[in-house]
């Protein structure tokens, strides 16, 4: 008859194990080109593609992981001139809460607006909406757009439930010089 002992080793050593690989794992993310600091709770994705911001074809460049239900993302785009800076920053809220399918014209009503500021930010305008993800579930969104300089940012978390903390955590770890 086998030991016991083997299956009881590897039973007692599962919260070790669970204890080694946190759902998050918060690390610094480079910003290419731009001061920002950022941390994500996991290892991101690069990618860019050209999108209209303010006008014109604008190169947005973005990183984003998902870990414990949630989708954190990071995008930035140097629209060149601080003219472009507000109608840039305007269409990218709008263009956000379209892509949870909530009425843009709601952009500036009280309720779908968050507080939050971005330290050495020049400016930053949250939203915080609950809208309908790709597949037609309900979505959490909080994003926050924010500036510097002519780069415009934006920092947003999606999920089926919001875990405070971990939104605290990733909003937090923004900074500007």
């Amino acid at each position: 008859m086998p030991s016991p002992h083997p299956l009881l080793s590897f039973v007692l050593a599962l919260p070790l194990l669970a204890a080694c690989s946190p759902t998050f794992n918060w690390r610094s993310v480079p910003v290419d080109g731009t001061p920002l600091e950022a941390l994500m709770p996991c290892k991101p994705d690069a990618g860019e593609r050209e999108v209209p911001l303010g006008g014109l074809p604008t190169r947005l460049q973005m990183r984003s992981c998902e870990t414990g239900g949630l989708t954190f993302a990071l995008a930035w785009a140097d629209v060149g001139d601080a003219v472009r800076v507000p109608p840039s920053l305007s269409g990218w809220r709008r263009a956000s809460l379209a892509g949870v399918r909530v009425d843009v014209a709601r952009v500036d009503e009280p309720a779908v607006q968050w507080v939050v500021q971005v330290p050495g930010a020049e400016q930053s305008l949250g939203l915080q909406v609950t809208g309908v993800d790709p597949q037609g579930g309900s979505v959490d969104m909080r994003a926050v757009h924010f500036t510097h300089g002519s780069v415009v940012f934006q920092a947003a978390v999606y999920g089926q439930r919001m875990d405070a903390a971990a939104l605290a955590a990733f909003v937090d770890g923004l900074r500007l010089p």
